[in-house]
């Protein structure tokens, strides 16, 4: 599908891979000024080069290196994006991890590293630009998971940081609407990234896994990156202007199987 965001500033987050590697090159593609940040500054660069060869004007694009973690990166990616575009239109909130383990087996440690990085960088990160949101009557679309809507064993936190996420989307959504500024999220299932392997997976685990995604979703496959680039792209665009504070599954129809 094509959508016009010529003027449009997008800054997409943990841009470097995967969901928001091909959602900065959708935006691109359909005209928008894209900011990216990451923590692989050499994939970040990658990105930005196919994004600006995707780009009808082959425009520039910002990329910041920072770990969301972190406050001052957070700042610092918000800061550059303004010092260099002077307006932020649409924020893309993407970046996260996949920690695996049980209530019993995962560490304090790797609860914080989830918690932090899949929920408090979010809340940060969109708190530093409302702001500009309303100033450009932009919106906000974060990625969460299935996850957030449904529960699986042996990822506890990873769970719990997207059901966070889900909350945030609807309670953000209505302390916005007064500014007319949306927040949506989409919920993909099983994306063929590369997330799960950074997760712990080995090759022959993750093949196993693609394979039984034919079982784990109605329409009998795993989803690709552009289906949910495209998503994000319509709930960002004029077309969803009367969508705000819904959470979407891209997800093959997972989301309303029931085991029998």
């Amino acid at each position: 599908m094509s959508y016009n965001f010529s003027g449009k500033v997008i800054l997409v987050t943990g841009a470097s891979s995967g969901i928001g590697a091909g959602t900065a090159v959708y935006f691109a593609k359909n005209g928008a000024k894209v900011a990216i940040t990451g923590r692989n500054e050499e994939n970040l660069k990658k990105i930005a080069q196919e994004c600006e060869e995707a780009s009808p004007t082959k425009e520039k694009v910002l990329t910041v290196v920072g770990d969301l973690s972190l406050e001052s990166d957070n700042e610092k990616v918000i800061n550059e994006t303004i010092n260099h575009f002077k307006r932020l239109d649409i924020l893309v909130n993407n970046a996260g991890i996949l920690v695996t383990g049980t209530c019993e087996t995962t560490s304090m440690e790797k609860y914080d590293l989830q918690m932090n990085i899949n929920v408090r960088s979010v809340f940060h990160l969109t708190k530093l630009a409302i702001p500009h949101l309303i100033q450009s009557k932009g919106n906000v679309v974060n990625v969460s998971s299935i996850t957030g809507l449904r529960a699986f064993p042996g990822v506890s936190t990873y769970c719990m940081s997207k059901a966070c996420m889900d909350q945030f989307t609807r309670t953000t959504a209505l302390e916005l609407a007064s500014h007319k500024v949306r927040v949506n999220s989409v919920n993909p299932g099983v994306i063929k990234t590369e997330v799960h392997k950074r997760g712990g997976m080995s090759e022959e685990e993750y093949a196993k896994f693609l394979k039984h995604c034919e079982d784990t979703h109605a329409l009998g496959r795993y989803g690709e990156v552009v289906e949910v680039a495209s998503t994000i792209a319509f709930l960002a665009s004029d077309s969803a202007s009367f969508i705000t504070g819904a959470c979407i599954p891209v997800d093959g129809g997972r989301h309303a199987m029931c085991p029998r």
